[in-house]
């Protein structure tokens, strides 16, 4: 892999319930022109269901960055400290001609900010202030890490939070309450894992009204574009066949919860399942990348449900190799989940180690990436 190779990694931005809002997206480059190659081989897959704040790393926005065609909904980050620089002096007349959204990063509160420029969102760092102070825009504390002081945070001002600090409560500590379908889909998947008789299948879903419905009117959605209606739960699971039903069993799965970041979570085991499916594409068959979606999904089920991992899977019967990489962090699957973490790190080492241990180029990874994202964004609306 080249050593000019560039990377994405991202991190969320939630509102005051704590549902995700924006994606952070980082851009790792050693220059400004590799950013804006990269940035133009990704153009087709860039995401859209949510709005995405653009940040450079250490890179220093200037006027080049205008060669970009720049989507809607996407905004410009700008590090607060690099607000005097002359190269970010020259860009802000530039953007807010061409009406470009920006983002302020890393504030601290009280710095001056320059009136021109469509300021519509702040990331305001903790370290530096506990308020929003004189943040332009939205206001977004950035920098949580205990995930309790959320709703204090909140109090405080802000409008919601900026990081990954819904990942760092301990099973022991979350508070959890399934919903009454838990039992049912855990045993749905049990028995399709098993390729139990569809009569046995039909029986289960039967035993859940609200189960039953949402299949019902999965099924009969617009985006399956069925010529009729299907009433029958034998029917549905006829047409979706047993790996389409225990994949979407395994969706709501993510539901079960009332973990108060429980659409984070979602849409963050979501992005880790499409991604190691995607990924896996180019080294097993259709068969096994379904079961790597399965372990980017369940990745985040102890959190989410509030108990150990261990205790997770003796619930749910899942392959070995499935098992391995959550438990273990061992087996076939594990490089794959390790690559899906690495892309939620700031480190852009540690996701180029990860993906040069699977020989993976940089943009077959970074288009991926965005793949997976975008397919769990429209998936959770």
């Amino acid at each position: 892999m080249s050593d000019n190779a560039t990377f994405l990694t991202r991190e969320p931005a939630v509102n005051r319930k704590q549902a995700i809002t924006a994606n952070r997206l980082f851009l790792h480059a050693s220059s400004m022109q590799a950013a804006l190659e990269e940035l133009a081989r990704l153009r087709p897959c860039w995401p859209s269901a949510h709005t995405v704040f653009l940040s450079f790393g250490r890179l220093v926005p200037g006027p080049e960055l205008l060669d970009w065609s720049w989507p809607e909904g996407t905004f410009l980050e700008i590090p607060a400290p690099a607000l005097t620089h002359p190269k970010v002096q020259a860009l802000l007349p530039l953007v807010h001609a061409q009406g470009i959204p920006l983002c302020l990063g890393w504030y601290d509160g009280v710095s001056p900010v320059p009136p021109i420029g469509d300021w519509r969102f702040t990331l305001v760092d903790l370290r530096r202030s506990s308020v929003p102070g004189q943040a332009p825009g939205i206001a977004l504390a950035w920098g949580l890490t205990d995930p309790a002081a959320f709703a204090d945070t909140i109090a405080r001002g802000f409008s919601g939070a900026c990081g990954w600090f819904f990942l760092r409560g301990t099973p022991e500590v979350v508070q959890k309450r399934a919903t009454p379908s838990f039992g049912i889909v855990l045993q749905l998947i049990q028995k399709l894992q098993r390729d139990a008789d569809i009569a046995e299948i039909e029986e289960l879903l039967k035993r859940d009204v609200a189960l039953s419905y949402r299949l019902l009117r999965y099924i009969n959605s617009a985006g399956m574009g069925l010529m009729c209606e299907v009433t029958s739960f034998r029917h549905a699971v006829q047409i979706l066949g047993y790996r389409n039903l225990l994949k979407w069993l395994s969706l709501l799965l993510l539901n079960a919860s009332q973990h108060p970041s429980q659409q984070a979570l979602a849409q963050t085991s979501i992005v880790r399942g499409r991604f190691m499916e995607e990924i896996g594409k180019g080294f097993f068959s259709a068969e096994i990348t379904e079961q790597l979606f399965l372990c980017g999904v369940f990745s985040i089920l102890d959190v989410l449900l509030g108990v150990p991992m261990v205790e997770v899977l003796q619930n749910i019967a899942v392959s070995e190799a499935i098992r391995e990489a959550l438990t273990r962090g061992q087996g076939e699957f594990a490089p794959f989940l390790e690559l899906a973490r690495a892309c939620e790190s700031p480190d852009a080492a540690l996701l180029r180690h990860h993906a040069e241990k699977l020989g993976l180029a940089s943009l077959t990874l970074n288009r991926a990436h965005l793949t997976a994202l975008e397919y769990a964004d429209r998936l959770n609306a």
